[in-house]
């Protein structure tokens, strides 16, 4: 089997393709492709600081430094939840929500961009083909005790 014909191969490619062209235009802005995703999964009411790296898939050390340099660049603040002072929400500064703005404008125009290129039919075959890789990965963890 050629490395070109693997599910892997086309999965990292892509995603490396997208990574590179997401961070080329955040460069523009002074940001990263990680930060425009993380200002992205901030909530305009606060979100808990615990839940933004597992939605996004990202381990719990890379968040904090990725949230650090928000933190620095006066991207976002900490505070306190009201109602359960043990839990931290993270909110967007002024700053924070024209980044956000740019990151969302950037996304929707590439989507438009796919909609416009690729049949719905295809977006769905697609979707639900990434689906089933997903619950291949999650069988094949399971059987090899991962």
């Amino acid at each position: 089997m050629s490395r070109k014909n693997t599910v892997d191969h086309h999965i990292k490619s892509t995603w490396h393709n997208m990574f590179k062209m997401y961070n080329q235009v955040a460069a523009k802005y002074g940001t990263t492709q990680a930060t425009g995703l993380v200002l992205l999964s901030i909530d305009r009411e606060g979100t808990p600081s615990t839940s933004i790296a597992p939605s996004l898939g990202m381990e719990a050390t890379s968040m904090s430094r990725i949230m650090k340099t928000l933190e620095d660049n006066k991207l976002i603040y900490r505070k306190k939840d009201r109602k359960d002072k043990r839990m931290v929400r993270i909110f967007l500064t002024e700053e924070g929500v024209e980044k956000r703005r740019i990151a969302k404008k950037v996304v929707t125009g590439f989507q438009e961009l796919i909609h416009e290129e690729i049949p719905q039919s295809k977006l769905s075959m697609f979707f639900e083909v990434m689906e089933s890789i997903n619950g291949v990965i999650d069988r094949y963890k399971e059987q090899n005790e991962i």
